[in-house]
Order: C-alpha cells, then sequence, then structure tokens
C-alpha cells in the first residue's frame, strides 16, 4: 500500500472524539446563546430604565428650574413695582424740595421788606423773631429732603443692581429650562441625536444643587432685603412730607397771626398819635393865641405906664412948699412899679408860654413824624409782606398732604 491504513478502533475513537467535541461545542454555544440573550435582556432593560430615570431627572430638575424662575420672577415684578412706587416718591420729594424755594423765598423777602422800617420802628419784634424761625424750619425740611433725596437715589441703584442680578438668574433660568426641556423630550427615534466621542469625561459645572439653589435663594433674599429698605425709605419720605408739610404750615400760620397782631399794634399806635397830634394841635392854635394877647396885654401896658410917668414929671415942676410927698405921689410911683412889675409877670409869661409854644410844635413834628414811620410799617407789613402771604406758598400739585387752606 502507498500509505498507511487506520485501524477500526482508531476510526471509531475519531468519531467518538468527534461526537464528544461536537456535544460540548453544541453545549457551549447554546450556554453562550442563552448568555448573550440575557445579557441582550438586561442591557436593554438598564438602558431604558437609565434613560427613564435621566428622563425623569430631567423632568424633575425643568420643574426645579420652572419653580425657581417662577420665584425669580415673582420677585422681579414685587421689585419692579416697589422700584416705580420709590421712583414715584422720589419725585414727589424732589417737586416738594423744588416748591420749598418759593416760601423761603418769601419769608427771605419779609425780612428784607421789614428792613425798610424807620426809626423806632426798627424792633426786633415778634414778627421778626417768627420770620427767621420760619426760614430755619424751611431751611431745616430741606435738609431733611435732601438727604432722603440722596437715600433715596442710592436706594433706586440698589434696588436696580439687586432686579439686575435676578434679572440675569432668571435668564439663565429660561435658557436651562428650555435646554433640559428639550432634552426631556429626546428620544431614540428624534432627529438631531449623534454620537459625540469623549463628551462623558467632560465635566464644565461649576456648582452642585445646593449652591445651584443657594444662588437663586440669595438672590431672592437680597432683593427682599433692598425691597423692604426702600419700602422704609418710601415710609420716610411720607413721614418727612408730612412732617415737614405740617411745620411749614405751623410757621405759616404762626408768621401771619403775629403779622395781623403786629399791625393790630402798629394801627392802634399811630390812631393814638393820630389823636395827640390832634389835641396837640389844638393846644399850639390856643398857645398861639395866648402868645397874642400876651403881647397885646404888654403892649395895652404902654399908655397906663406913660400916663403915670408922665404925671410923675410933671409933677415934679411944682415949686416950694407944694413938692409935697403927698398920697398922689405916693400912688403914683406905686402905680409905675405895680405896671412895672405886671409888664415883667407878662414878659415871663410870654417866655414861658413861647417856649411852650416852641416845644408843642417840636412835639408836633415828632408825632408827624412817628406816625409817618407807623404808616410805613403798617404798608410793609399789609401791601408787602401780608400781600405775598395771602396764600400757602406751596404747589397743591405736590400731593394731598400740602392741599390745606389758608387762614
Amino acid at each position: 500500500s502507498l500509505y498507511s491504513r487506520y485501524s477500526t478502533n482508531d476510526w471509531g475513537a475519531s468519531n467518538k472524539v468527534n461526537f464528544g467535541l461536537s456535544d460540548r461545542e453544541r453545549s457551549y454555544a447554546e450556554r453562550l446563546r442563552a448568555d448573550a440573550w440575557r445579557a441582550v435582556k438586561e442591557t436593554d432593560a438598564r438602558t431604558r430604565n437609565r434613560q427613564n430615570e435621566a428622563t425623569r431627572r430631567l423632568g424633575d430638575r425643568v420643574c426645579d428650574i420652572a419653580h425657581w424662575k417662577s420665584e425669580l420672577n415673582n420677585e422681579i415684578d414685587a421689585m419692579q413695582h416697589e422700584t416705580e412706587d420709590l421712583r414715584e416718591y422720589r419725585r414727589m420729594l424732589e417737586k416738594a424740595f423744588n416748591d420749598t424755594g418759593n416760601p423761603l423765598h418769601i419769608a427771605e423777602e419779609c425780612l428784607l421788606h421789614r428792613e425798610k422800617r424807620h426809626g423806632i420802628d426798627l424792633v426786633n419784634d415778634e414778627v421778626e423773631k417768627s420770620l427767621s424761625k420760619e426760614v430755619a424750619v424751611i431751611k431745616k425740611c430741606q435738609g431733611r429732603m435732601k438727604k432722603l433725596l440722596d437715600k433715596a437715589y442710592v436706594q433706586l441703584k440698589m434696588n436696580r443692581a439687586a432686579q439686575h442680578s435676578l434679572e440675569i438668574d432668571s435668564k439663565d433660568k429660561h435658557h436651562a429650562q428650555n435646554l433640559d426641556d428639550r432634552m426631556q423630550q429626546l428620544r431614540n427615534s428624534s432627529a438631531g441625536i449623534g454620537y459625540y466621542p469623549g463628551i462623558e469625561n467632560v465635566d464644565n459645572t461649576i456648582t452642585i444643587p445646593e449652591s445651584w439653589a443657594r444662588y437663586s435663594q440669595e438672590n431672592i433674599i437680597r432683593s427682599q432685603k433692598e425691597r423692604a429698605a426702600s419700602e422704609r425709605l418710601r415710609g420716610e419720605i411720607d413721614s418727612c412730607l408730612r412732617a415737614c408739610a405740617n411745620e411749614m404750615w405751623s410757621i405759616f400760620n404762626a408768621v401771619n397771626n403775629a403779622f395781623n397782631t403786629r399791625v393790630r399794634e402798629t394801627t392802634d399806635a399811630r390812631n393814638k398819635l393820630q389823636g395827640h397830634l390832634q389835641r396837640t394841635m389844638q393846644e399850639i392854635f390856643d398857645m398861639e393865641k395866648n402868645v397874642e394877647l400876651l403881647r397885646k396885654a404888654i403892649q395895652d401896658k404902654e399908655n397906663p405906664m406913660k400916663v403915670a410917668q408922665t404925671r410923675l414929671d410933671e409933677r415934679t415942676r411944682r415949686i416950694h412948699v407944694e413938692v409935697c410927698h403927698d398920697p398922689v405921689m405916693k400912688t403914683l410911683t406905686r402905680e409905675v412899679h405895680e405896671i412895672r412889675e405886671s409888664v415883667r409877670i407878662l414878659k415871663e409869661k410870654l417866655k414861658a408860654c413861647e417856649l411852650s409854644l416852641s416845644r408843642l410844635v417840636k412835639t408836633r413834628s415828632t408825632l408827624e413824624h412817628d406816625i409817618a414811620t407807623k404808616d410805613n410799617s403798617i404798608k410793609i407789613d399789609t401791601s408787602y409782606c401780608l400781600g405775598m402771604r395771602k396764600g400757602f406758598p406751596m404747589d397743591p400739585k405736590v400731593g394731598p398732604i400740602f392741599q390745606m387752606p389758608t387762614c
């Protein structure tokens, strides 16, 4: 033969080996198929569950974002309303501050006008004290208003800063919500899905859920804090406006009452002076008549003096024994002395009356000057000062607290 032949045993052993190998391979293949099927089922279930879990978590995340976005938007709306209210209060305060310039100008003008009083009427009376107090009250109110205006300006900036942080956070939340909502709706059959190798190794996160929620919470707390401060400031502005209005209204009435009282006092003094002037002028008239009477009486004594002295002179021409110191001589001598004494007395009276007349004329001049001074003071207080103070010098459009009646 050309090659060796196998024995029957070899042939049978080979078949047994092949049969055993086939059984083992088939058994292994069956187990492997079963394991593969289980693996397919398990991986499908695990993938599906994981995807469902991711979808659920995306839904939860969208709800969380929607919740915080709603909180942020509510706070933004509240802050917008508060900012608008504060801006309106600041506008009212600024209007009131500008309008205080008018009563201040009037009070200062009244003080300047009263400097035009003359003489003794330049007195530091209750009107001047009240006007000075009014100027001080208005300036104090202006200082309080200016301080609140500065605070309102700063608070508006703080409100805008807090609102800006809220708006940025809300905008980011809106973007994240849209993105996560779109990812939640993404399915295996959705268009636009694709492979992004290595994306699972990319971690660009900068927060964790706790810090993420705390960030929005801190923004809301900050906004609420600024909103509360803004509300308190509005209360301060309202109280300041009311207090300033009441103070300015009270001092305005006090000054007007002081003016009216002073005008009455000055008018009474002027009327009394006019009464004294009339009586003084009557006395001057009577005194002038009396002076004329005295002068005539003195003049009337000239002829009796001439007669008496002529008699005495003629009787000196008697001769011899007839030159007697008789009763006639005594009577004529006494008559001359009496007439001379009468003339002396009348001249003294005339001098006293002329001096009194000059004093009366001077008194009349003093009274007339004082009356003119009083008229000038009355004109200043009534026409110039009270004429400017007929109404409360504030714009009623500022607010209801300034819509007050005048006295």
